[in-house]
């Protein structure tokens, strides 16, 4: 009872801020929608197209393989973060949270180009190692595939940590000692407490960076190369190289049925988990 009327107290103020959302975004949806058919022709010739075309089924693999490389560094880093700040006293939570916030604190353009002078191969990295090693080292670092996890990882990281974070600061300390008491070691306790209880947290972080990691278009265009291009820098291909406005309408509409099929597993099992 007290579930049911927490729901409708909570739909009563999200109902209109998300009507609103709906109804700005429903206008450009739907008119990339009419475009991808090529408007009164309604023609299925860019999806016909798109589909037995060999760059589109490459980017596709493309994207595929770096968001969920992605995600799963973000996870992953985003966790140990997480775990960390839990186990610290709130002044120094605080404070640490502060530092997991400064990477939005410059745009990921600013970012990316930062991460060129600092991965290039005359970049601080490779200048740190030569001097460590005593010889010449020119990692490639950037320009592949490694300079676009780096770039999409620092971005996507901190969109973990604070679900995952709230997730374990939900976590009753009773429970830890309960464990303990009974013989639990730390390793054992963190398989059978901390992780299953911080599983709404992690599905929470992942499903924003997978969504968001589908869609990049930045960070691959400026620290990748070519065989890195994901689909929304073919989306560029198609606006300003071949000035095809129905493939790239195609294009677009296919990569938002891919978030929403990527999502709806990841929202199901969510609400499992509440």
């Amino acid at each position: 009872m007290n579930r049911a009327a927490e729901l409708r107290g909570a739909a009563a103020f999200v109902t209109p801020a998300t009507l609103v959302t709906l109804t700005i975004l429903a206008a450009p949806l739907l008119y990339i929608l009419y475009t991808s058919f090529e408007g009164p022709a309604f023609s299925t010739r860019a999806y016909s197209e798109l589909l037995g075309s060999a760059l589109f089924r490459r980017t596709l693999s493309t994207t595929l393989i770096i968001a969920i490389s992605a995600s799963a560094l973000s996870l992953l880093l985003g966790y140990i973060i997480a775990l960390h700040l839990a186990r610290q006293t709130p002044r120094r939570r605080s404070l640490y949270m502060v530092l997991v916030l400064l990477p939005f604190w410059t745009s990921v353009l600013v970012k990316c180009y930062a991460f060129t002078v600092i991965l290039g191969r005359s970049g601080l990295v490779n200048e740190v190692l030569t001097w460590a090693t005593g010889s010449q080292v020119e990692l490639a670092l950037i320009l592949n595939r490694i300079g676009v996890l780096i770039g999409m990882t620092n971005y996507l990281t901190p969109f973990v940590v604070f679900p995952v974070l709230a997730s374990l600061m939900a976590i009753d300390e009773s429970v830890y000692r309960a464990a303990a008491v009974m013989g639990a070691k730390p390793s054992r306790i963190f398989r059978t407490v901390t992780l299953p209880l911080s599983l709404p947290g992690i599905i929470a972080g992942l499903s924003s960076v997978l969504v968001m990691a589908l869609g990049f278009f930045i960070v691959p265009a400026l620290l990748g190369g070519p065989r890195d291009a994901m689909l929304s820098n073919l989306v560029d291909f198609y606006t300003r190289e071949t000035l095809d406005w129905s493939m790239a309408a195609a294009v677009g509409v296919l990569l938002l049925g891919m978030v929403v099929l990527a999502i709806a597993p990841l929202s199901v099992l969510r609400r499992r988990q509440s």
